[in-house]
């Protein structure tokens, strides 16, 4: 009985001692890691309010009110009332596809938990330049003071509290440096919920950071200074027709062209077929729905992907080699299905007669000096979650579907004429998302090139020495290994 006595008071000492190191001031917080601990509000000091709990929301910014069409008219004022109700469906989906390609789907407020006495938001928030921005989130949960007094400080803008009104003491307003002093707790997170802040540079892309201060307490969270942009969208209509195009850039070898057209009319009689031609005397390429757009003489490859890509008005395209031939399990709706599943990829390649050539782009950007050095290697990153056979991968081979928003950002260099496939995927290096899936295969025609063609196809030493010249200035390069 004595032992057991003397158990239950070392206890109730123990549990004394916990709370009372619980509930002290936040400065020891500030240098622990542990969780807030919440009291009942039975021994709560009416003093301190209840706070918002930490919580995940949309940015304030990201959700604007609708805008003012007054006085213009509106944009789908020429569609057909018939047509109308699908046209905007089909733009909702696309435009959600967008928000998640940008990351826009996941711009939620994290506010941080107060582990310090400071709730703020904890990944930063997004403003337009020049533009006042109400600051979210920002709390001080403390225990009762007589005297509360917060510091505020960042670099490219000025803090401002609004509607400031007589007896409230904000020191700062418009300035760099900002400080909200009170005797009430519950006064000074009112005026940290009106504090604003204006960036005074203007620039499209750049960040700022803001130094949030209490006593020995302080948290730094990045405002991510942006201008807005305006979505780029392509109605994928209702079928493949209206959402691919298939590209062909042509050099002599009009015989497996020909082929090649034959071999895509048999399965998609309709689909916009588009061939960048810099043959040395062109021939005309007939067919419905067919654009033949010829260029000067052997401008070369990457020249004539420009050309054809420039021209594409659907949201995809597919690009074949002039001496593919489709067969009969060539479906070109297996690429856009993992597309239209997967809206952040940006390249999905496949399979021309069992080779499946996908790469890895090992990089290190070395030192500003000397430059970087990148190598292929014949591997794939992770597998694509939900799609067997399908890997990640920097590179594909030369069969693929490509978004064309994305391609046409990244581009292919028109210096690069004769040897250039990999390097389209270099310069597209952590730009864009690629993958390769087995299953998805396309034939390769059977033929003996021309003594001509084979003289532009294998070039002499001296381009290649021409283009590890262009590689070195132009990706910053010490070395390039394929």
């Amino acid at each position: 009985m004595y032992r057991s006595r003397i158990t239950v008071f070392i206890a109730i000492l123990l549990i004394g001692f916990l709370s009372a190191l619980f509930y002290i001031d936040g400065d020891v917080w500030s240098k622990t890691t542990l969780p807030t601990i919440r009291f009942s509000n039975c021994n709560r000091d009416p003093e301190i309010p209840d706070f918002p709990k930490p919580n995940i929301g949309p940015f304030p910014n990201e959700n604007p009110t609708p805008c003012n069409c007054q006085n213009t008219m509106p944009a789908n004022q020429f569609v057909s009332k018939d047509e109308l109700d699908d046209l905007q469906k089909r733009r909702a989906e696309e435009f959600r596809q967008h928000q998640i390609r940008s990351g826009k789907e996941n711009d939620v407020l994290l506010l941080a938990p107060a582990n310090t006495p400071l709730q703020y938001p904890m990944r930063g928030f997004r403003v337009t330049p020049m533009n006042k921005t109400l600051i979210p989130g920002l709390v001080l949960q403390t225990q009762k003071r007589a005297f509360y007094k917060v510091s505020l400080r960042v670099q490219k803008g000025v803090l401002s509290v609004m509607n400031v009104q007589e007896g409230e003491q904000v020191d700062g307003q418009n300035e760099k440096h900002l400080s909200i002093s009170s005797s009430s707790l519950q006064q000074l997170n009112d005026l940290l919920s009106r504090l604003t802040y204006t960036s005074t540079i203007y620039h499209i892309k750049t960040e700022d950071l803001a130094y949030f201060s209490f006593e020995n307490n302080e948290v730094i969270f990045p405002i991510e200074i942006r201008r807005l942009s305006v979505p780029v969208l392509f109605d994928p209509g209702k079928d493949v027709n209206t959402q691919v195009t298939v590209l062909i850039k042509a050099f002599l070898r009009y015989k497996e062209l020909n082929v090649l057209i034959n071999s895509i009319r048999l399965n998609y009689p309709k689909i916009k077929i588009i061939v960048a031609d810099d043959s040395l005397n062109p021939e005309k390429v007939v067919g419905d729905n067919i654009e033949h757009y010829i260029m000067p003489p052997a401008q070369g490859w990457f020249a004539g992907r420009n050309l054809a890509v420039s021209q594409v008005t659907t949201k995809y395209f597919l690009w074949v080699d002039d001496d593919f031939v489709f067969l009969n399990e060539t479906r070109i709706e297996s690429f856009v299905n993992i597309m239209e599943a997967v809206p952040e990829l940006d390249v999905v390649g496949g399979q021309v007669g069992g080779n499946q050539f996908a790469f890895q782009l090992q990089y290190q950007e070395g030192n500003s000096e000397e430059g970087g050095c990148i190598t292929r290697v014949s591997r794939t990153h992770a597998p694509l979650p939900g799609f067997n056979g399908c890997f990640f991968a920097d590179g594909v081979v030369n069969y693929f579907l490509g978004r064309t928003e994305a391609v046409r950002r990244v581009g292919f260099d028109p210096f690069l004429k004769r040897v250039a496939h990999t390097e389209f995927f270099v310069d597209g290096l952590g730009e864009l998302l690629v993958v390769t899936c087995k299953g998805l295969t396309i034939g390769h025609q059977k033929h003996s090139p021309t003594n001509k063609y084979g003289s532009y196809r294998h070039p002499p030493k001296s381009d290649s020495e021409a283009k590890m010249t262009h590689h070195f200035f132009k990706n910053h390069l010490k070395c390039i290994k394929y």
